[in-house]
């Protein structure tokens, strides 16, 4: 059994619209990458700018949150973020443990609360 026409065509556009210009950009980077220094003074500045816009991301979500987050507590996003660096740095600086461990005391958190 065979997909209608005008199905085969959307799965063509979307390949050829949303998945090739990606995957374009993402195999010039692997090409080019291969030629940088990871020690060099620019590549430690993109690090930092990189970290900086993350913690500006975290303390936003933690200090100004907006969907679902609004409804917990300042004490308990705090101490989510507090138990997902711990998981972070207990399991050999594992980013997978820190997200877990976080997300792990939001829910139970939230459940605790009566909250969702």
């Amino acid at each position: 059994m065979s997909a209608p026409l005008s199905e085969v065509g959307a799965m063509l556009i979307v390949i050829f619209i949303g998945f090739l210009p990606n995957e374009v950009w993402r195999v010039l980077g692997v090409l080019f990458g291969r030629r940088i220094d990871e020690d060099s003074a620019w590549m430690r500045w993109v690090k930092a700018v990189a970290t900086a816009l993350l913690a500006a991301v975290v303390a936003r979500l933690v200090l100004v949150p907006s969907g679902a987050l609004v409804a917990l507590p300042l004490w308990l996003r705090v101490g989510a973020v507090a138990g997902g660096i711990a998981g972070f740095l207990a399991i050999r600086r594992s980013v997978l443990a820190g997200v877990l461990a976080a997300e792990t005391i939001l829910v139970l958190g939230a459940w605790w609360l009566g909250i969702g």
